[in-house]
């Protein structure tokens, strides 16, 4: 895991400079504490901040294959290195290193792009062919490590995490409108943007090159594909069970292969429970867990987090979470995020990836994306009573099922029966338009436009979510079942822009740490798009199959619980005795909100006194504390005149 950072200019008199790459890689410092490098040839730069976890001695980047014409930075873990390394020296090539990063130029020089299609990892890659004068980028299937780009004054300049394009004087520092609306829509600007004007981000499973003429390329090489489903169908749930735990050991097992000690996640839920359960029955790696607890009952799962640790007699160790540790974590979580964020839940990611740090590890597993490819959340069962609820929407009855969704919130919005059938009735005529299952999400995340100034309300609203999403769809959307609509969209919102970024990679790597996730090896996704959606939700049950591939391992009060999603306390966090935290307090006062220029600071002073009392109970109201708090805080980072982005103290 690392940072990259790089510059391409088909220009000589502005070809890049090693100060310019050198303070670009020093903005990644966290991304990679343990060395730096660079290269600059010609038309090119090339900068690399190292994590070292594979060939500690001789891994360092930028790294050259044997005649130095092809040069590679990248950012990632290749899982299957050694079987590509095996291959290649059969096919002649010839290795100066133990490291992942060398199968790439050598790949490269065999397969040409096509390199990407046998690469089993996570990563975002930057590739120079010094013989053709051509650049490559590219970036994993699903999106588990970041990559942006910006274009400017005839330069493309590329790197891990913005604040590193910040670096550069002549990179404007501005929001971009329609990203913002984005994200406060579908908790994620939908690729290929970013929250800042005229910076983009490499779409997950896409390849970019630039050649000598400056002519650019932008290709998918791949994507979540449910096509196939028929393939399975015959298959028997036993057989196919039995395939599903086979794929999971081998992603498992795959994913150990470091050079330093490996540690995992333990949340209590399935996904977690898996991972470990794998690594302690299938492997002969030491398990070491990590879990977060809290001082809210609401969401502490500790002591599902116990029984898990006593079954697999695990060593393990927790941190516990309050909410004053959530609100001096903020500003910081902000800062690694790049982006608004309205939850925050990433903060307490941040502490537990502090904590692993901290106990001398470098690599967790984490059970992220079982319930995006097995169909584990409540949004996909929301989304099926509605679809039943719309065949017959005057029947009291079928509105009846909504109130055994979310039993885990305090205050469900299912638990007034008229109130559930109001909010929940939204679009009952449009069943099957590809944004169904999240507009719901959308309602409550949009309320957030009523705390924008009018001119800034305005410029949100030109901004179609319809559209914009259905921009991205493949074409044979319309062709899958409703649940695996609902998954592809998302995959392709929640999952890739916010969860693996804002919530995953971005925390994690605050700490130096990788995070790692089996469930998201492209061979098991494959093999869930496969899948009947009865193996994945059926009624109210989620992740069928999954359960059952694995339930012969698992204590039944795994298998048997439903689904709790990973939460914090919001609003309230940023409270003390009746009172917004000072620093609060400043950043949301009438002179700052001004200052800025996005917010109404009315409208935003009455939901600071709503959140005071105590009476921001739902979603919206939390949404939109968290969501103004985090743009305040993302402007005065990295928008407000400065001499560069400003780090949290």
């Amino acid at each position: 895991m690392c940072g990259i950072a790089g510059l391409w200019s088909l220009d000589p008199a502005s070809a890049p400079r090693s100060h310019e790459i050198e303070k670009m890689v020093a903005a990644l410092h966290h991304r990679g504490p343990d060395g730096r490098g660079q290269r600059i040839d010609g038309p090119i730069g090339l900068g690399h901040a190292r994590l070292s976890i594979i060939d500690l001695t001789l891994g360092a980047q930028p790294m050259p294959n044997e005649d130095r014409s092809i040069w590679v930075v990248f950012n990632g873990e290749i899982f299957n290195y050694l079987e590509l390394r095996q291959t290649l020296k059969q096919q002649g090539h010839r290795f100066d290193t133990e490291s992942d990063t060398e199968v790439l130029v050598h790949l490269y020089e065999q397969h040409g792009d096509d390199f990407v299609d046998h690469l089993n990892g996570q990563f975002a890659i930057a590739l120079w062919d010094g013989r053709r004068q051509r650049l490559v980028l590219a970036r994993d299937r699903v999106g588990m490590r970041p990559l942006f780009y910006t274009w400017v004054r005839g330069r493309l300049a590329f790197a891990s995490e913005v604040k590193a394009l910040f670096t550069l004087p002549e990179v404007p520092r501005r929001f971009d409108p329609h990203a913002i609306a984005s994200t406060f829509s579908y908790w994620s600007v939908l690729a290929p943007g970013s929250v800042f004007e005229g910076i983009s981000s490499l779409p997950p499973g896409h390849l970019m090159s630039v050649d000598a003429a400056g002519t650019v390329q932008l290709r998918r090489y791949w994507d979540w594909n449910f096509d196939a489903r028929s393939d399975a169908s015959a298959a028997s749930d036993d057989s196919l069970a039995e395939e599903l735990r086979a794929l999971l050991i081998d992603a498992v097992r795959l994913q150990l292969r470091a050079d330093v000690p490996v540690g995992a996640y333990l949340s209590g839920g399935l996904d977690s429970s898996i991972i470990t359960t794998i690594i302690r029955n299938h492997t002969s790696n030491p398990l070491r867990s990590f879990s977060l607890t809290f001082d809210d009952p609401e969401f502490d799962e500790s002591a599902h987090q116990r029984a898990l640790v006593e079954h697999l007699h695990t060593q393990h160790s927790s941190v516990r979470v309050g909410r004053p540790d959530i609100a001096a974590a903020f500003a910081r979580t902000v800062w690694h995020a790049e982006a608004p964020v309205v939850r925050t839940a990433p903060a307490p990611m941040m502490l537990l990836a502090d904590s692993v740090r901290d106990a001398g590890y470098k690599v967790v597993l984490t059970g992220e994306g079982a319930d995006e490819a097995f169909g584990g959340y409540d949004l996909f069962k929301e989304a099926s009573i509605r679809r039943f609820v719309a065949r017959s929407p005057g029947s009291r009855w079928r509105s009846h099922l909504l109130g055994r969704l979310y039993p885990y919130l305090a205050n469900s919005p299912t638990a007034g029966p008229a109130f559930a059938r109001q909010f929940f009735a939204t679009g009952l005529d449009e069943v099957d338009a590809p944004w169904f299952a999240h507009m719901t999400r959308l309602a409550t995340t949009r309320r957030m436009f009523q705390f924008f100034r009018d001119d800034w309300r305005a410029r949100l609203l030109e901004w179609d979510p319809h559209a914009a999403l259905a921009a991205t769809l493949p074409a044979g959307f319309s062709r899958w079942q409703p649940l695996e609509r609902d998954q592809y969209v998302e995959a392709h919102t929640l999952m890739s822009g916010y969860l693996l970024s804002s919530q995953g990679d971005r925390m994690a790597m605050a700490a130096s740490v990788e995070a790692r996730y089996p469930f998201l090896d492209h061979r098991v996704i494959e093999f869930a798009c496969r899948l009947p959606p009865r193996l994945k939700l059926r009624g109210l049950h989620e992740k069928r199959l999954l359960k059952q591939s694995m339930a012969a391992e698992l204590p039944g009060s795994i298998t048997r619980r439903s689904k709790q999603p990973y939460r914090a306390p919001d609003s309230a966090c940023f409270f003390a005795d009746g009172r917004p935290l000072p620093w609060v307090a400043e950043l949301l006062s009438a002179a700052r909100l001004d200052a800025a220029g996005m917010f109404d600071p009315l409208a935003v002073g009455r939901l600071v006194e709503k959140c005071r009392a105590g009476r921001a109970i739902g979603f919206g109201d939390n949404i939109a504390f968290v969501g103004v708090l985090s743009t305040m805080l993302l402007h005065e980072q990295f928008v407000r005149p400065t001499a560069g982005p400003v780090a949290p103290n």
